[in-house]
């Protein structure tokens, strides 16, 4: 309760932003016609998550068949798992963005949609918080692994939240090919987030494309200019679904993942660097501390970047 009070408080710090959520590409009714025949279909066994995403599957499943998906970035349960918004460390992040000689193309990657009705930051309301904090992890993926995000044309990205990250990659490279492995309903909201935003999305097939099966990832061969993203994903899920994705993993370039020291009754920071110790003959793999994010005031925690780059 405390946490969603504090989190309440920082958003009205932005209550003199507004998004204009008329200017939408689509009706809703279309969007939800296509989401709710998926829905119809959904798996009703969560076994393979944690509790905290079983809890937050069901909160997101009542939302979509209410039609509520329209200001789904207020949400305090959708803020709470994919959202960060007026918090300090993101001013130190944007900062950081300023002082890069790359800020000019930043600084056009943070312009921020109204798909969703995000909160703005309150020190820089072109942006919100969140992607401040997508756009900076990128400028230390380009800075560690000494790469162009342009040159980057397949990205496969294990949970995507609402989609923000494959958002910023549309812009990048508009001929980017780009997968999402996600749960169900996870996938229907980066649906309706993404087809408000004009791009091609779909469940198969797309060129940004929604997977939640991982027998219907088609990938044989190792990518060139290719990035497998997992940003505070890979690290909250059981260890039985992670050993799953190691493979998969290897078949891409470049490796960026974001976590947390521990989730639950997992020590985080061990096992990355085991992965680091298993993948030494075939990448060369960073694990740096985040140091502008260290949790909240309420679980305090240290949290690490994973870059790795093909030997």
């Amino acid at each position: 309760m405390l946490s969603k009070i504090i989190r309440k408080i920082l958003e009205n710090l932005s209550i003199f932003f507004s998004n204009n959520l008329d200017n939408l590409k689509f009706d809703d009714d279309s969007i939800y016609e296509i989401i709710n025949k998926k829905i119809d279909i959904v798996e009703k066994n969560l076994g393979n998550l944690k509790e905290t995403h079983i809890t937050f599957n069901k909160s997101l499943y009542k939302i979509i068949r209410e039609r509520k998906l329209k200001k789904f970035l207020r949400y305090a349960f959708i803020q709470k798992m994919f959202f960060v918004h007026n918090r300090l460390f993101i001013f130190k992040e944007l900062n950081q963005l300023k002082k890069n000689k790359k800020w000019s193309y930043y600084k056009t990657l943070l312009l921020e949609d109204d798909v969703g009705d995000p909160v703005r930051y309150f020190l820089y309301p072109s942006s919100s918080g969140n992607k401040i904090n997508h756009v900076y992890h990128l400028s230390c993926l380009e800075d560690t692994l000494n790469i162009e995000l342009q040159k980057l044309t397949n990205i496969f990205e294990f949970g995507g939240g609402y989609g923000c990250m494959a958002r910023i990659f549309s812009k990048i490279n508009y001929k980017i090919s780009y997968k999402i492995f996600d749960t169900y309903l996870v996938n229907c909201l980066q649906y309706y987030y993404l087809k408000q935003n004009g791009l091609e999305v779909g469940f198969e097939n797309n060129r940004f494309d929604l997977i939640n099966n991982f027998e219907r990832i088609n990938d044989k061969v190792d990518l060139k200019n290719s990035l497998f993203i997992a940003n505070w994903s890979l690290s909250e899920v059981p260890l039985d679904l992670r050993d799953k994705f190691v493979s998969l993993i290897e078949r891409y370039e470049n490796i960026m993942i974001s976590f947390q020291e521990n989730f639950e009754d997992i020590n985080n920071l061990k096992y990355f660097k085991n992965f680091q110790e298993n993948l030494k003959h075939k990448y060369n793999i960073k694990i740096i501390v985040n140091k502008f994010y260290k949790g909240n005031i309420l679980n305090p925690e240290k949290h690490y970047f994973l870059f790795g780059k093909k030997l």
